[in-house]
């Protein structure tokens, strides 16, 4: 068997499964779930991942179907950080959620899932890992610093690196339980309209309601939040 005929084998073996890499692709852009935000600013759309945050998502898009977004404002705004949004009336009324999601952040990350980068939709919480309800955030900018750390396999944890140190030999129990590994669980991201919500986070901010600052001094309402598909 000649070396051209293996190189065209092979060459025809490799199209093969880079086309039916791009279709699967393809296919799971059209299956994940995408909301579209409309707001007085204008309107972007968000597709989430179940496949990464099966709980987070089932959440998020539960809050979408209640119309819990609709008539909500964006009460945080940093302009190098995120926006946030999905808690708060135009009276800055806190609304009625549901009991908190459990935190998925580490094991979405495992599964493949973003990290917190420009354009990501994640969950807003507490210091308290486990307290996610309905509010989210954009990111606007790259901030690494919110991503979840993954935990090494073993107990104790042989090498285990974080902040900059390398800790060796640590019982998995205390890795496990501390809230500062956890991060914020990244769930799905903008496919458009991200100049909308770089527009909102230009805008002048202040005190508002019982917020000192970061409220919008144009109060920024989402008109309503609806599933696509």
């Amino acid at each position: 068997m000649s070396n051209a005929f293996l190189t065209s084998r092979r060459a025809a073996v490799l199209a093969t499964f880079f086309a039916a890499n791009l279709y699967a692709n393809a296919a799971f852009a059209e299956l994940a779930p995408k909301v579209r935000f409309i707001t007085t600013e204008g309107e972007f759309v968000v597709e989430v991942y179940p496949d990464k945050a099966p709980k987070t998502v089932a959440n998020f898009l539960q809050y979408a179907k209640d119309k819990h977004y609709d008539g909500t404002i964006f009460h945080r705004v940093i302009s190098n950080f995120m926006v946030q949004g999905g808690g708060f009336d135009a009276d800055y009324k806190q609304k009625v959620t549901r009991p908190p999601v459990v935190h998925e952040g580490q094991d979405a990350l495992a599964k493949g899932g973003p990290r917190n980068v420009e354009g990501t939709l994640a969950m807003a919480r507490t210091n308290d890992p486990n307290s996610a309800s309905s509010q989210f955030f954009i990111n606007v900018k790259d901030n690494a610093f919110l991503d979840p750390t993954i935990i090494p396999p073993g107990d104790p944890v042989p090498r285990f690196e974080y902040g900059g140190r390398v800790y060796e030999n640590t019982p998995r129990a205390q890795l496990l339980g501390a809230s500062q590994l956890f991060g914020y669980t990244v769930f799905g991201k903008v496919t458009s309209g991200m100049d909308v919500v770089n527009k909102i986070k230009a805008l002048p901010t202040g005190a508002g309601g019982p917020f000192p600052t970061d409220v919008p001094k144009k109060a920024v309402l989402i008109k309503s939040a609806t599933l696509l598909n």
